[in-house]
């Protein structure tokens, strides 16, 4: 399988941002999560655990090259139908893992990456 450029960078800005969640307390459950039977529901870029509030985040990963795109904000590519696919999905992992009692909600990480200075910019937008 070839990775494309523009994947590499996403599988970067997902490691970064799981790496991110652990300093801040939370617990990894899963990365790139989907459903593996049925019609594919989507996929959720994180699952972790906030272990202060006590609730499931279910995490959308937007990475960008911070030399082409520095002005620009990756969280605004979170449009209502990429939130209803999130939605869809995460109700699935909830269901299959009888967890939907648990109290959850829909984070965004927004990231730029330099990848001269091999440094990112984080920024974590809870219950979106």
């Amino acid at each position: 399988m070839t990775i494309t450029p523009k994947k590499s960078l996403g599988n970067l800005g997902e490691t970064i941002s799981a790496n991110y969640l652990k300093n801040k307390g939370y617990e990894v459950i899963a990365m790139n999560y989907a459903n593996s039977s049925g019609r594919r529901l989507g996929e959720i870029d994180i699952i972790a655990k906030d272990l202060k509030k006590n609730e499931i985040a279910f995490v959308e990963v937007k990475s960008r090259e911070m030399q082409k795109f520095k002005d620009t904000n990756p969280e605004e590519n979170v449009n209502w139908q990429k939130i209803q696919k999130l939605e869809k999905i995460a109700y699935f992992y909830l269901k299959q893992n009888r967890l939907t009692a648990s109290a959850y909600r829909f984070d965004v990480i927004a990231i730029w990456i330099n990848k001269t200075t091999r440094r990112a910019k984080i920024k974590h937008i809870q219950s979106i």
